[in-house]
């Protein structure tokens, strides 16, 4: 197997490996190494939107030079460079010292998309956010994770709002040679490392190499000469095109998947599919174990024992499924090579009670894997109540899915200057303690006056940043000086600074703080208690009913009534996510419950200091405290929706008015809000004792990974129906 790169640019041999630091991601959550690429050129680092492989191509020689002449830069490199060199290998890692005996057993991590960064755009939402936390807490740990997805050249839609508020998205693809990222070749230096058949065509499939830290992850492409035309863009772009596309892709990315691990030379002891949209990664193991004499029900025990399924979605309609003529002409005949009929075949996706005649992604997971679990405690109880159906015999409290709560990856998201103060407090060594059980409670002594300013510097670079991205628009894309008016400009530094930034769909219920208009505009425009809200976030392309909410909302960003107290944020990235969740006062979450599956951006703003106002859906139903933040209490789920967005909002105002508006604004004699204080310690307690991808992935690890890869999990919980 070789390997292609964007080639090195010309760097001065003291310092020659820095551009093998900017193509292994572990640069994106350490410090040093991000310290190391500020300390190079801060200006460009800003510019470049801190990617690494871009300010290299852009840094001048003379800078360079004078870098490898500079003390400073040369201890900080040093010591990247010695984590780089660590990050070859599990040694002296959680995972190495607790489970020694199957320390080198690889896990196979299938998901439809990653979010590590935003110079590689191959990720919509919570999804790939959530799987890239995960890649990166695998490699902390040591856990031998091996992610597989879709290199998307196009990605997801850059999101473009016209002057009436309507989203539209635009094309800029990104070129994978500026990207932190390899092309795999075949042993005949051929572009693509497997074939498969799909819709009676044979598809090349090649594969990028991704590193995050020790963590591979690899990319799967067909764009390709030697494919159709139509082949060609099934690796294009994320959740784009109708039902067949779609379907083709999650083929492709099942498929293609395990052929790729194998030409790699990877034999995973577990398997876990994230999301439905892997699932065809069991029918290529059924087939594979199959073809080398299994029975069908011998390979189907065999791979559920070494299956884990995640299932993000709470509700029916969430969940992928295709009709069944549309999987034969995609699949068929695999059945032929597994030596059953279509029928059975078809059966593996089959619903007992609803949508007859539709294949089921999920359903097909939940055959064939052993653990199921949902993403948090109320979702796994929903998900027992979703799929009950597939064991007739049981009530829902007994059927055999789990859960996980989400986390975060507290390097990733955590800002360097809470991080600097939490070395002021507890010791430069801290991170090395956050699995002792009382660790965190540490965090309720914090200075309240250090912390506050430290607040209020993040406050005020989260402010100039809107403002710069506003006049950036205003020079390059932006025709109307209208647009200016709602992309924050007039926001003000001594305002309550509410945050409020996600997937635009209905249930999450953006528009809920403006059903009673004049209400909250006496919440904002108060002249000595002034109040503010930024939006920011993205509706599905094929989603109008989510782009009339964003429409509305930035209706109310333009509206002269509200004084330029609201604002509504282009393009919501995972760089304006990283400003946003570490720089407001005050996260808010209004999710109609119980449609949150977990929802993990108050988490990211928790690490921050920064407490969450939400309904009592998915990780705030067990992560509020009564401490770290404010709850809307839950209203009867039978209770019709209308009635229950007055009720929900009548609570919300309440709670701006009579707690959260007086609790910021009551200063003691330094300008410190107390109240206000206490609760962002609380915020900060809760996230990073409970909430972080290191507890998600030890608990993955302790209750799904390890026992599979010892062979002590079963199929005796398998649907009997």
């Amino acid at each position: 197997m070789t390997r292609t790169s964007v080639s090195a640019p010309y760097l001065p041999e003291r310092i020659g490996r820095l551009f093998e630091i900017a193509t292994n991601l572990f640069w994106s959550w350490d410090r040093d190494a991000r310290a190391l690429f500020r300390t190079l050129d801060r200006s460009l680092w800003h510019r470049t939107r801190h990617n690494p492989l871009e300010q290299l191509r852009r840094v001048t020689p003379e800078r360079l030079a004078d870098c490898a002449r500079d003390p400073h830069f040369l201890k900080l490199y040093d010591g990247v460079t010695a984590t780089l060199d660590r990050n070859a290998t599990s040694a002296d890692t959680w995972y190495a010292r607790e489970y020694a005996d199957i320390a080198t057993r690889p896990v196979a991590y299938f998901c439809a998309e990653f979010g590590l960064h935003n110079s590689v755009p191959i990720y919509s939402g919570g999804l790939g956010v959530l799987a890239g936390d995960h890649c990166k807490a695998a490699s902390d740990l040591g856990v031998p994770l091996v992610g597989v997805g879709l290199l998307y050249t196009k990605g997801y839609f850059d999101q473009r709002v016209r002057l009436d508020g309507w989203q539209e998205g635009s094309d800029e693809p990104f070129d994978p040679l500026t990207a932190p990222l390899e092309q795999l070749y075949g042993p005949k230096r051929e572009p693509f490392l497997t074939v498969v058949r799909t819709s009676g065509r044979p598809v090349h499939v090649g594969a990028w190499l991704m590193r995050v830290g020790r963590v591979p992850i690899y990319l799967l492409d067909t764009n390709l000469e030697a494919n159709h035309p139509e082949d060609r863009e099934l690796s294009s772009r994320l959740y784009a095109g109708g039902p067949e596309l779609r379907l083709r892709q999650e083929w492709a990315l099942g498929v293609s998947g395990v052929r790729v691990l194998r030409a790699m030379g990877l034999d995973p002891g577990v398997w876990h599919a994230n999301e439905g949209h892997a699932a065809f990664m069991m029918v290529e193991r059924l087939r594979e174990q199959i073809t080398a004499g299994a029975s069908f029900e011998q390979a189907l025990a065999q791979v559920r024992a070494t299956t884990v399924f995640t299932t993000h979605t709470p509700v029916p309609a969430g969940h992928d499924m295709f009709s069944e003529d549309l999987v034969a002409q995609c699949a068929g005949p695999v059945w032929e090579e597994m030596g059953i009929s279509r029928e059975a075949f078809m059966h593996l996706g089959y619903h007992p009670v609803r949508d007859h005649g539709q294949f089921h992604m999920a359903v097909l997971s939940i055959r064939c894997a052993a653990k199921v679990n949902g993403v948090a405690k109320r979702h796994g109880e929903e998900s027992r109540r979703l799929w009950r159906d597939l064991w007739p015999d049981r009530p829902s409290a007994k059927v055999p899915i789990g859960y996980v709560t989400n986390g975060v990856h507290q390097p990733t998201w955590m800002s360097h200057r809470i991080q600097a103060l939490l070395d002021m407090h507890l010791g430069a060594e801290w991170h090395w303690r956050m699995d002792e059980p009382e660790f965190w409670q540490q965090a309720l002594s914090l200075d309240d006056q250090v912390l506050w300013y430290v607040h209020t510097e993040l406050k005020a670079i989260l402010l100039s940043f809107i403002r710069e991205q506003a006049r950036r628009r205003w020079a390059e894309e932006w025709k109307e000086a209208a647009h200016v008016v709602g992309a924050g400009t007039l926001l003000a530094p001594e305002a309550l600074t509410i945050g409020f930034a996600r997937r635009f769909a209905t249930y999450k219920r953006a528009s809920l703080l403006f059903r009673d208009f004049e209400r909250l505009r006496k919440i904002l425009v108060n002249p000595w208690r002034p109040v503010q809200i930024i939006f920011s976030g993205k509706a599905h392309p094929a989603d109008d009913p989510g782009k009339k909410v964003l429409q509305e909302i930035y209706e109310f960003s333009r509206d002269p009534r509200l004084e330029g107290r609201v604002a509504f944020l282009e393009d919501y990235d995972l760089h304006l996510a990283h400003r946003l969740v570490q720089g407001v006062d005050l996260w808010v979450n209004l999710p109609r419950p119980p449609l949150e599956a977990c929802g993990t951006s108050g988490m990211k703003a928790a690490l921050n200091l920064v407490p969450q106002l939400s309904t009592l859906d998915g990780w705030w139903h067990e992560g509020y405290d009564g401490l770290n933040g404010w709850a809307i209490s839950p209203t009867d789920e039978e209770m019709e929706a209308d009635a229950a967005d007055a009720a929900d909002s009548e609570q919300l105002y309440r709670l701006l008015e009579e707690e959260i508006v007086p609790a910021y604004f009551d200063r003691d004699a330094d300008g410190v809000p107390l109240r206000w204080t206490q609760k962002m310690k609380h915020a900060l307690h809760a996230a990073g004792a409970r909430f972080t991808s290191r507890r998600m992935v030890q608990q993955y690890a302790r209750q799904y990974y390890v026992p599979a890869l010892r062979g002590e999990t079963s199929g005796d919980d398998a649907p009997t129906a």
